[in-house]
């Protein structure tokens, strides 16, 4: 609507400039009042409304419609040569009829083609360069996105440099600690004559290697020889462990999980994981139960510690270890809720839809 009384202004307005001019012949008005009826074919082709133009300027009343229309034709135009060839066509209409109806001398006749020359080469320069600068400013503009598109790679890759950096860091440093463990764990095994104690190391040596392969694998740093990370059929496994360490663990388990998606069972696996190790750490002699179960559609993971019966804390303080598990579970398509129960013990729950696939976690393990 907008743009059909924009094209309703300019037919009326260049109409208006043409009734009042004085025609030179008798068909001079309405030749005219017919090129300012097609200067809308400007917007489909502007060469259209230039020839469209012709036959009023050829009577003498057609420049308010060759004004528009050459107007459009240098804007929407980019080849000069082609541009050229347009313009010669109104000059032409508009210097033949007078040289040949009146009697001019050459400098009469000169300066009638100039002015003509002029008229019409002033629209088209001028259009010209509206298109110009309006191509500039598209031009600016592209460059601007293309400039901050270069600015935030650049500034994905400075984080993603700091982020393998720290990565790095955190290696050597951890890595160096559960190496020493794992080597004087070795040579307490190699040392002690008492199988008991010789067991334990063994084991110390096996977690902490593992430990230090783990950690490799999070960092991204792993290499050929570094496990997967485990999914839920790595949960007896890590209960036994436990069992090993001395906490008491229960684990009932109905099978329901095998065959899971991949990122679902890593998700499980990791919430038993952070469950027992929180216990360990903030409920020293409770006993833990751990329940996997599939039903309703749904994988559920819940593990349940008693209140504690020794001193909190003696392994240090926590992280936020249960925001980032909440994290990964979401990843994985499920939810997790934790809180203490009534009796003073306490709970954390995953469950796992299990009707659509789940999403792959974007970090490892």
């Amino acid at each position: 609507m907008r743009r059909a009384a924009v094209e309703a202004c300019v037919v009326l307005v260049t109409a208006l400039a043409t009734v009042l001019g004085e025609p030179a012949f008798a068909w001079s008005l309405p030749a005219a009042l017919l090129g300012c009826l097609l200067l809308p074919l400007r917007r489909v082709w502007p060469p259209l409304a230039v020839l469209g133009v012709l036959p009023g300027l050829a009577g003498g009343l057609g420049w308010p419609a060759a004004t528009v229309a050459l107007y459009r034709l240098g804007r929407h135009s980019r080849s000069v040569p082609r541009l050229l060839a347009w313009l010669a066509l109104p000059v032409v209409a508009a210097v033949a009829p007078v040289l040949a109806a009146q009697d001019l001398r050459w400098n009469q006749g000169l300066l009638a083609a100039g002015y003509v020359v002029v008229n019409a080469a002033a629209a088209t320069v001028v259009g010209m360069l509206v298109g110009t600068r309006a191509r500039l400013v598209e031009s600016m503009a592209e460059l601007d996105h293309v400039r901050e598109a270069a600015l935030a790679a650049r500034a994905d890759a400075a984080r993603a440099e700091e982020r393998a950096r720290i990565g790095r860091e955190i290696h050597d440093a951890v890595g160096h600690h559960i190496t020493l463990i794992a080597v004087g764990a070795a040579a307490l095994a190699a040392s002690t004559e008492d199988e008991r104690t010789r067991a334990a190391a063994e084991d110390l040596r096996v977690l902490a290697k593992r430990s230090l392969g783990e950690v490799r694998s999070a960092l991204g740093l792993a290499g050929g020889a570094v496990p997967r990370p485990r999914g839920h059929d790595g949960v007896a496994a890590l209960v036994a462990q436990w069992r090993a360490a001395g906490m008491a663990v229960d684990l009932d388990d109905d099978g329901g999980a095998a065959g899971v998606d991949a990122a679902v069972g890593r998700a499980a696996y990791r919430v038993v994981q952070e469950s027992l190790t929180n216990a360990a750490r903030h409920a020293p002699g409770a006993t833990v139960r751990v329940r996997v179960a599939r039903a309703d559609g749904e994988l559920t993971v819940r593990v349940e510690n008693t209140a504690t019966v020794g001193p909190r804390d003696v392994v240090g303080r926590g992280g936020a270890g249960l925001v980032g598990l909440a994290e990964r579970v979401g990843r994985a398509g499920g939810r997790l809720t934790a809180g203490p129960r009534p009796d003073g013990g306490f709970r954390v729950a995953a469950a796992f839809p299990l009707g659509v696939a789940a999403p792959v976690c974007p970090t490892p393990g």
